[in-house]
Parts: structure tokens; sequence; C-alpha cells
């Protein structure tokens, strides 16, 4: 799979981003997270309405940085991210999510990437991520990265 880029999100982009990340939720989480929980975390990271909102404010809200999507070719959203720097000198990666057929071939980095560079161009030095669940599929990814566990769920690494 070749990436055309990563992009800010568009207003037209949120229901791709509700649905994109409803359905990676549901398969990565499946047999991990229970029922009520995987509901909370959809509800939570899926809302469509608050998507809609946060789209629509990209820098306007104390630490928030907006919404990123990756593209392959055709135009296609392949992978999500957003994130922010709720503290002076913390990044925040909220979601980080890439389709199945894409993974591994660098959409997951390159999303990273993007949102660690908003983060330091406000000051960030350190960067953190909080993962739904202790057996995280995301683990692998976040490691590999330089992510080094503050607690089971919580990881974070220093930004030079």
């Amino acid at each position: 799979m070749q990436l055309a880029g990563v992009r800010t999100a568009a207003a037209g982009d949120a229901t791709t981003i509700s649905r994109l990340l409803a359905d990676i939720i549901r398969s990565s989480y499946a047999g991990i997270l229970d029922e009520i929980p995987m509901r909370r975390l959809i509800s939570a990271q899926c809302a469509l309405p608050r998507i809609r909102a946060e789209i629509e404010i990209p820098g306007g809200a104390p630490g928030w940085l907006g919404w990123l999507v990756a593209t392959d070719p055709e135009g296609t959203v392949v992978g999500v991210a957003a994130g922010g720097v709720p503290v002076p000198g913390e990044g925040e990666v909220y979601a980080l999510a890439v389709e199945p057929g894409s993974r591994r071939t660098g959409v997951g980095t390159a999303l990273l990437t993007a949102a660690t560079e908003r983060m330091r161009g406000y000051g960030a030095r350190e960067q953190r991520v909080e993962l739904p669940a202790e057996t995280d599929p995301a683990l692998p990814f976040y490691s590999r990265l330089g992510f080094a566990a503050l607690s089971p769920r919580r990881w974070s690494r220093p930004l030079p």
C-alpha cells in the first residue's frame, strides 16, 4: 500500500473518521475488552457530533491540535490521529488508528510523526498515550517508537 500523504482533517472527513475508529476499535479489542467497556470506548472516541466539532476548532481550544487523516493514492482515508498539548511541555496522542489492510506500511508512523511535529510546534518535550487495555495490540508499535510504560496503560517518550 502506498501512502499518498497525511493532511489535516476537513469537515467532510468526520463521518469517515467516526466509522473507521469504531470499526478498528471493534476489531482490535474483540476478546480484550468486555462488551460494556467496548461500547463506552466507541461512544467516547467515535461520537460524530464531537468529531465534527473538533475538526472545526484545531488550535482553537486550549491544548487541542486537531485531527489528521492519512490517505492512499485514491484519496481513501486509511488512518486517523488526534492529539494536543493539554499541559505545557506534554503532548498527548488522543487517537491513532490504521485500517488493518494498511498496517505495517508506515501509515501509523506517518500519522504519529505529523502529530508529533504539531506538538513540538506547541512546545511539547514529551509525548504520552493512554491505551484502553493493558494488553493493547498497539503496544509493539508504541514500544518500537520509543515509548516506555509509566503504568500498564499509560506510555510516554521524550521528544528531542
